[in-house]
């Protein structure tokens, strides 16, 4: 039993860090780059995560996570307009990941309930 034990542990610890690569993803600070760069840069990586100060909560910091379009977000969402502030425009339109509403509660033209 012990060196059953033992080689399943073995496999285990060989076989799980192999899995699945690990992908990083970029952080920058909206407020430090122009529109275009933000725009840009989502566009290069596909994704992205955006920080940016509150304009409600001083001190406050902000951030999401910022795609191309909805085949980078989880099956349960879709990519929807926002906005981020950055050096040249206070509401600079991006996609950002959001949940799908339930079918149930969807209404026609309703954003996100129609998968294309």
């Amino acid at each position: 039993m012990k060196k059953f034990l033992a080689s399943l542990a073995v496999t285990c610890a060989v076989s799980f860090p192999s899995a699945e690569p690990a992908f990083a993803i970029s952080r920058y600070n909206s407020t430090g780059m122009s529109c275009a760069a933000v725009q840009r840069a989502i566009a290069r990586e596909g994704a992205v995560i955006l920080r940016y100060p509150s304009r409600n909560v001083r001190g406050m910091t902000l951030y999401d996570r910022y795609v191309t379009d909805s085949g980078l977000c989880d099956g349960h969402e879709f990519a929807d307009r926002a906005t981020v502030p950055t050096t040249d425009t206070p509401r600079c339109p991006v996609l950002a990941c959001k949940r799908r509403p339930d079918p149930e509660d969807c209404f026609p033209l309703q954003a996100g309930c129609t998968r294309f």
